[in-house]
């Protein structure tokens, strides 16, 4: 096994660890000073749970991404001299970190003014006006385009800037609109991470596929305490940091190959992320639709619609898994396909969204159906008891 296999495996195994070892300790902070969630409106809880696990996320991410940076510095230094093989290896990648270093700060300083975002949120209890969140996501998105994060595919640089910040803070936003039943922001995000680094492996892009290894790790190490039923919740600080994080790595990445036919490898990250862009379009196109607040929590989800055909919440959850991974498989294949087998490729993900669609509608026309039955019910067990009472009398 060469030495890329084994620092990969690594940052996987070792931020899964940290951040399993991490999550007891956030349950303990989150209720020692009352960062917590309680049940309500639209939320499909019943009991309080702590909102820190955002906090194990992070600091697991920092934590091996900064050991990894000294690494790379003390290799680069002869610091190793017991372990020539792993020293040659290290100094080799630290010229192309030393060129990623710009991007690399804006990654860590967005995703830091981000964690702190949701973070203030989940203590405060009481969220800031979606305004104020767009304002401070843009912010950080900028902070990328600066850095030299950016889309390089489109005819302006200040368009690429545009488009840049347009899908950082969409993404960002779609993982926070994503965290509503147990297990399913994290797991979506750990199996797009896996499949996106991979991705980048076959690429040979090195550093975005350590990143990617390092945040699926840090989020299935939480996950073994928020799927169904959960320890713990990772509050808007985790969400709107996985959404960060994902979206930056899939900007800093190229898709397009010298195996490339045509520019079709482009839209990759659009397929893989396919679950939560659809979560968050059909919700937005539902609360439009009845004439509700677009930026108000409600029961409009996917997973909810799932729920209203019958499913558990772990059934849902599941199910929603395997859908990401059917999308997130079929765009691995796309950059050595020719431009029809691309295109086939994009029609058969079409066709699974446009299924799911009947489904969510069937659920919606089902839990309407139920709902009518159970009010008429309601009216007839009323009207024997009014019956009832005036026979007495």
């Amino acid at each position: 096994m060469n030495m890329e296999w084994i620092s990969l495996g690594s940052v996987f195994v070792g931020s899964l660890i940290v951040s399993a070892l991490l999550v007891p300790l956030m349950i303990r902070l989150a209720f020692r000073y009352g960062v917590l969630d309680h049940p309500g409106y639209h939320k499909t809880h019943q009991n309080v749970h702590p909102l820190l696990g955002g906090g194990a996320i992070y600091v697991t991410f920092m934590l091996i991404i900064l050991t990894g940076i000294m690494l790379l510095a003390l290799s680069s230094a002869g610091q190793f001299p017991g372990l020539t093989e792993a020293q040659r290896y290290l100094a080799k990648q630290f010229p192309v970190f030393l060129a990623a270093v710009p991007r690399l700060l804006g990654l860590l300083i967005g995703g830091t003014l981000i964690f702190v975002l949701g973070l203030v949120d989940d203590i405060r209890g009481v969220g800031f006006s979606y305004k104020v969140k767009f304002v401070i996501q843009g912010i950080a998105a900028v902070v990328l385009v600066v850095s030299g994060t950016r889309l390089d595919f489109l005819l302006h640089p200040v368009l690429n800037g545009i488009v840049t910040i347009l899908w950082v803070v969409g993404i960002t936003n779609a993982f926070n609109l994503l965290d509503n039943m147990d297990g399913l922001s994290s797991g979506v995000a750990a199996i797009i991470c896996l499949i996106l680094g991979i991705l980048t492996i076959q690429q040979g892009q090195y550093f975005s596929a350590l990143m990617l290894l390092t945040l699926a790790g840090s989020t299935l190490g939480f996950l073994i305490y928020n799927f169904h039923p959960s320890k713990i919740f990772m509050g808007d600080a985790g969400s709107l940091f996985i959404g960060y994080t994902i979206a930056a790595l899939t900007v800093s990445s190229s898709y397009v190959t010298t195996r490339s036919i045509s520019q079709l490898p482009v839209v990759i990250p659009i397929l893989v992320l396919g679950v939560p862009l659809f979560d968050t379009f059909s919700v937005m196109v539902i609360r439009w639709r009845e004439k509700r607040p677009l930026f108000v929590g409600d029961n409009s989800h996917f997973s909810h619609r799932l729920l209203k055909l019958g499913m558990s919440t772990r059934q849902a959850v599941i199910f929603i898994y395997l859908v990401t991974l059917c999308v997130g498989i079929s765009a691995i294949l796309i950059p050595d396909l020719h431009i029809l087998g691309s295109i086939l490729v994009l029609i058969q993900e079409a066709l699974i969204f446009g299924l799911i669609s009947l489904l969510m509608v069937k659920g919606h026309r089902l839990h309407l159906l139920h709902r009518a039955v159970k009010q008429d019910l309601e009216k007839i067990q009323s009207m024997r008891s009014d019956n009832g009472t005036m026979a007495v009398k």
